[in-house]
């Protein structure tokens, strides 16, 4: 059937039009716009904490279905082997698997492509490859295997890390070990000169200390000992009396989990997607010849895949920072997740039989990252 509202095609059963957002009533006719106007066709782009989406969390199906309908327009998916996030084809609605069942997505966006050609994306690769002296030509001498633009669904979760640092004070460290390395060459000379014998400069003179044991090393009595050796340098201070300083790391991100296992080799680390020109998600908008790509990660395992990384982030933040840690923690809370549908380049290379591989965002036009470059 056709939508009475803008004629757009949908299936029987439609519950809403995917293009203009009106709900289909029963009879085949139009009875109310779906949402107040904010739906899929609507662009803008959703605040930080606002919802971006109308769908109701109610289960729509159990976890073990084989067919189920789109909560939003009723059309008929078939969820496969192991997809736990699916993207209807006609509305764009996205449904997400987990612990209760099939369920619909709540917060549901995507990224404008703006490198949408191949000559765009080799402009971009080139340099990347060609970086460095021993890198010049890479891409000429190198054969191209595959290049594909996909929309890639992404779990955006929103973390916040506290880290504490309790980091070593170099310099006074330095400045002890220097100190007791000058005491011990003193004491070490003077026992030196002690027990030189006649054979040694200044003809037989020799000056005559009073000495100690200490197990079977003989030391001078003048008020001097030998200092304990600690684990990091010398001196018995470590740890104490200004040694160590207490540092406060604290981050928040808008933390990107690839929806997909087969992609996981591509997750990104350091990589943050710029999502102040998000908006709705609005299969229309993608051209047909582009695939988007369903998922078979879950929310809830996205969710601690995101808390996981980001305290591998803030771990390799701390050591780029400081040197010399002796203690680290890193407190996490995990806030509000969303779907984000990335125009994503995939381009592969053989360079003398090495595999480079290089991931582009479509939308900004930033490497995300790469193997074997």
């Amino acid at each position: 059937m056709n939508c009475p509202n803008c004629g757009a095609q949908l299936p029987d059963d439609a519950a809403f039009c995917y293009k203009c957002g009106s709900r289909i009533s029963s009879s085949g006719g139009r009875s109310q716009q779906a949402g107040g106007g904010s739906g899929p066709g609507m662009g803008g782009a959703p605040g930080p904490s606002s919802p971006v989406s109308a769908k109701s969390e109610q289960v729509i199906a159990p976890s073990g279905a084989t067919s189920l309908k789109c909560p939003s327009c009723g059309a008929p998916i078939a969820p496969k082997f192991g997809e736990m996030v699916i993207t209807c084809e006609y509305c764009g609605s996205g449904i997400t698997l987990g612990t209760q069942g099939w369920t619909g997505v709540q917060k549901q966006t995507m990224l404008p492509m703006k490198v949408g050609t191949v000559d765009e994306v080799n402009s971009i690769i080139r340099p990347m490859m060609d970086k460095g002296l021993l890198h010049r030509h890479l891409q000429e001498s190198s054969t191209q295997e595959e290049m594909n633009l996909s929309y890639v669904p992404y779990w955006i979760v929103s973390v916040s890390a506290r880290t504490t640092v309790v980091t070593v004070n170099q310099a006074a460290q330095i400045g002890q070990t220097v100190t007791t390395a000058a005491l011990m060459g003193v004491i070490l000379g003077g026992v030196g000169g002690g027990f030189g014998g006649g054979g040694g400069r200044g003809g037989g003179r020799r000056r005559i200390f009073g000495v100690r044991r200490v197990g079977s090393v003989g030391l001078p009595f003048g008020g001097f000992s030998l200092p304990k050796i600690g684990a990091f340098g010398m001196g018995t201070g470590y740890g104490r009396g200004g040694m160590t300083k207490t540092e406060q790391m604290d981050a928040n991100y808008n933390f990107p989990v690839v929806a997909l296992k087969a992609l996981t080799d591509y997750q990104p680390r350091g990589y943050q997607f710029d999502l102040g020109g998000r908006t709705l998600f609005d299969i229309t908008k993608i051209p047909k010849s582009i695939k988007v790509l369903n998922g078979d990660i879950s929310e809830d395992v996205a969710k601690s895949q995101a808390k996981t990384l980001v305290d591998q982030l803030q771990s390799e933040n701390a050591h780029a920072k400081y040197h010399m840690i002796q203690q680290m923690k890193t407190d996490s809370d995990v806030g509000d997740v969303e779907l984000l549908h990335a125009p994503i380049w995939f381009v592969r290379y053989d360079h003398k039989g090495k595999k480079i591989v290089l991931v582009v965002d479509a939308s900004s036009g930033r490497l995300i990252n790469s193997i074997g470059l």
